[in-house]
């Protein structure tokens, strides 16, 4: 007797749904809002250096100084919230790559006032938004009840890490490559 297909549709055993994913251990939806975090600024900090050949870091104090004519290392560190040795290193790459100029100052000739040079405004003008970087963008957007929290939850995420204080004065970029 020979069988059609429906009458083999009919006698073959449905598919098995898939199983149930178990529910998601609090602490693991947390790593994986953790991930998505970091993971969206390793991709804008790639997604900078693959369009304009600078890092983000460097875009981002370009910005700073095109943004404030004059401005002066210290000025600049404490804009971006790094430490001034950071900066300087900065500035030196951004010179040696004729994207800023570094002049010193007419009445203080110790300080040195920074201007961006044509050069360093294409740059700009080629490298995506925003300049801060994606993180201090999104947190500059949330209000401060959610900052405070947030610090509040961050503190003991670091307490329970044991983490060097030390490192909060680290970019997140420091050891990208």
């Amino acid at each position: 007797m020979a069988t059609t297909a429906a009458s083999r549709a009919k006698t073959r055993p449905s598919p098995r749904p898939a199983p149930a994913r178990p529910p998601a251990q609090p602490s693991a939806k947390v790593l994986r809002r953790f991930r998505a975090v970091f993971n969206a600024v390793r991709h804008h900090f790639h997604s900078v250096e693959t369009q304009v050949g600078v890092s983000s870091a460097e875009v981002w104090a370009l910005s700073q100084v095109a943004a404030n004519p004059g401005i002066g290392v210290g000025q600049l560190a404490r804009a971006m919230d790094l430490h001034q040795s950071t900066v300087s290193n900065l500035v030196r790459t951004l010179a040696l790559a004729q994207l800023i100029t570094s002049r010193r100052g007419e009445a203080d000739r110790r300080s040195v006032q920074l201007h961006a040079t044509a050069r360093g405004m294409k740059v700009l003008a080629k490298a995506p938004q925003p300049f801060t970087g994606v993180l201090p963008d999104a947190l500059q957007r949330l209000d401060a009840a959610t900052l405070k929290r947030l610090d509040r939850d961050l503190g003991l995420l670091i307490e329970e890490l044991r983490a060097d204080p030390r490192g909060a004065n680290v970019p997140l970029w420091a050891n990208e490559s």
